[in-house]
């Protein structure tokens, strides 16, 4: 797996990208909502910035794999060591926010999808993000 420095737009971005990928594919909903709520900006970069850290995190999976292809795309070892790199409490804060849009963009919370938000939740030690609006309720 390629690393980023620590609180860098591109760790951030590949916890987002993560989240897209972690029901197995990236559907063209959450890309619309990822546009939609601008949160290439939010997290500093480019549609296109983003857009290479989604490709360069699929690559690295797939080299990961090993030819199992009936591994689950997200393991909790995975996502803690990508949690790590974010360490400041508004880039948290950001990227969660970002995290559970995305999640929640196609109505439906995957088994990867929550394991990315719980662990992200417990990891940061943060509360969740628009939970008094019913957010993330099937969790």
């Amino acid at each position: 797996m390629r690393s980023y420095p620590a609180n860098s737009p591109h760790a951030a971005a590949r916890l987002v990208a993560l989240t897209m990928l972690a029901d197995g594919h990236v559907s063209r909903i959450e890309a619309q909502a990822l546009e939609r709520l601008g949160l290439p900006n939010a997290l500093g970069l480019s549609v296109n910035a983003l857009s290479e850290v989604l490709q360069g995190l699929c690559e690295d999976l797939l080299s990961s794999s090993q030819g199992d292809w009936c591994r689950p795309v997200v393991d909790a070892a995975l996502v803690d060591a990508l949690l790590a790199e974010i360490t400041e409490p508004g880039l948290r804060a950001e990227v969660l926010r970002a995290c559970v849009a995305i999640a929640e963009a196609d109505e439906q919370l995957a088994d990867g999808e929550c394991v990315v938000l719980m662990q992200a939740i417990q990891h940061w030690r943060v509360g969740v993000p628009g939970q008094h609006q019913g957010s993330l309720r099937h969790v």
